[in-house]
Parts: structure tokens; C-alpha cells; sequence
């Protein structure tokens, strides 16, 4: 992910193999990573995470995507905080052309690297966007944001600026963090980053936009600490189909 260019919570951190992608699945802090919050813009905050460590995720698709998209005809997507690119490279795999957005050229050049090792490389664009300045287009049959939270861009931005990129007739798959489901060893303190269905609804007013509800659940899910604990963590998960 690189959001707000923000970093999501999740695509599978390489130390303890959590589910999450985040840009990236569990989660930089709750990772023993630095968000670097001091920084003075989000391309800072999120190089000089990445630079870090020469591998943040450990390249799996989020669960969550895999089981919400798997079926679906492919067509043109965008994968909003793609991070390291495991997202991207595997509905790339199934097909979709897609449009990859983060806002950290570290992560951009390792996700391109990812993606031309795996022969995907004619199928992604990769894009350095700070999403606070992104203006979508519904142009995309599938649009993805998963755990695209960030102290630098609020939720309801980030699902509303989602939402305004899918196509007549395609699919929008939000996923994040559910706020009273983190792990007991999560480093997140601000549960105002997280949402759940019901504020997700609200927020995207589904009950009157031009949406038609697929999935609107949260789901449990089990991970694993830095320290190597077992857990699990709560997903809120949204699949809805725009109105053609």
C-alpha cells in the first residue's frame, strides 16, 4: 500500500508471518517497525520505513482479497497501498491489468522487481501517488484497498476516495482492522484509524448510494506476534458492486 500516501496494515510481514498486508496486513508498528510519524510528508515516513529492512512482507496476497476476488472476471484494477506489490502480482496471476499505487519508491522499485521475477511485470503499472492528492476516476472494475490506514490520511477519506475510482458495474474490496479486534500485543493506540461495518456503511452511505452489497462482515482471523505469539486479529471486510 502506499495510501496517503499511507502504508496499510498488512500483506504479510516476513518476521512472524501475520496475515496482513498493511499496505500491509498486521501492521508496521505492531511489527516492530518505525513509522517514522516525525517525518515531514508521507514519502518520507514510508521510504524510511522500508529502508528498514530489505523485505518488509513476506509477498502473499491479503487473505481477505484472495477470497472475495477469486472468481471474479478479471478486467482493470487498482490496488491502493501496494506496498511491496504481493496484492498486485496476484490478480495480476489471475488476469486483471492493474494499476499499482503506494507512495514510496523504495517499495515501488522492490514491487516491480517482485513482479518482473514472477513474469507479471506487462501486467502492472506502478505508480508513486500520495493519495491525499489522488483524483480518481471511476475507471476500474476492481478496486482494492486493504488496511490502507495511516495516521496521515483518515479512513473516511481513504474509502471515499476508493469508492470514486470503481467503474459503473465493478467491484469495490475495502478491508481493514476492526477496532476492538487488534491482537494483545499490537503497538496501536489509535483505534480511530479503524472502522467497523457498521461505520463503514455509514461513512460510504450504502444504504442510498448506487451500491449493492456483496459482503459487509467481520472476520476473524488468526495471526502471529513479532515475539512469535498466536493470536487473532478482527477484519471488517466490504465487497460491493456499483451500479452499472
Amino acid at each position: 500500500m502506499t495510501h496517503d500516501g499511507g502504508t496499510p496494515l498488512s500483506e504479510h510481514p516476513t518476521s512472524a508471518g501475520a496475515h496482513q498486508h498493511g499496505h500491509q496486513h498486521e501492521g508496521a508498528q505492531q511489527r516492530g517497525l518505525n513509522l517514522h510519524e516525525d517525518a515531514d510528508n508521507a514519502v518520507d515516513m514510508w521510504d524510511g520505513m522500508y529502508r528498514e529492512r530489505t523485505k518488509v512482507w513476506s509477498g502473499n496476497p491479503n487473505p481477505q482479497l484472495v477470497a472475495e476476488v477469486t472468481g471474479l472476471e478479471p478486467g482493470r484494477a487498482v490496488d491502493l497501498g501496494s506496498g511491496e506489490g504481493g496484492d498486485a502480482i496476484w490478480l495480476a496471476q489471475q488476469g486483471w491489468t492493474v494499476t499499482a499505487l503506494d507512495v514510496s519508491a523504495v517499495a515501488l522499485e522492490r514491487a516491480a522487481a517482485h513482479a518482473a521475477e514472477a513474469g507479471q511485470d506487462e501486467r502492472i503499472i506502478w505508480q508513486q501517488q500520495d493519495l491525499t492528492e489522488w483524483e480518481p476516476e471511476p475507471v476500474f472494475d476492481l478496486v482494492s484497498a486493504q488496511f490502507l490506514h495511516s495516521p496521515l490520511l483518515p479512513w473516511r477519506d481513504s474509502v471515499a476516495l476508493a469508492a470514486a475510482a470503481v467503474a459503473p458495474g465493478g467491484t469495490l474490496l475495502i478491508v481493514g482492522h476492526h477496532p476492538h479486534g487488534l491482537p494483545s500485543w499490537s503497538h496501536h493506540h489509535d483505534s480511530g484509524m479503524f472502522f467497523t461495518p457498521e461505520q463503514l456503511a455509514g461513512a460510504l452511505r450504502l444504504d442510498r448510494e448506487p451500491w449493492f452489497v456483496n459482503v459487509l462482515t467481520d472476520r476473524e482471523r488468526k495471526v502471529s506476534g513479532p515475539n512469535g505469539e498466536s493470536g487473532s486479529t478482527l477484519d471488517t471486510v466490504l465487497r460491493a458492486t456499483k451500479h452499472a
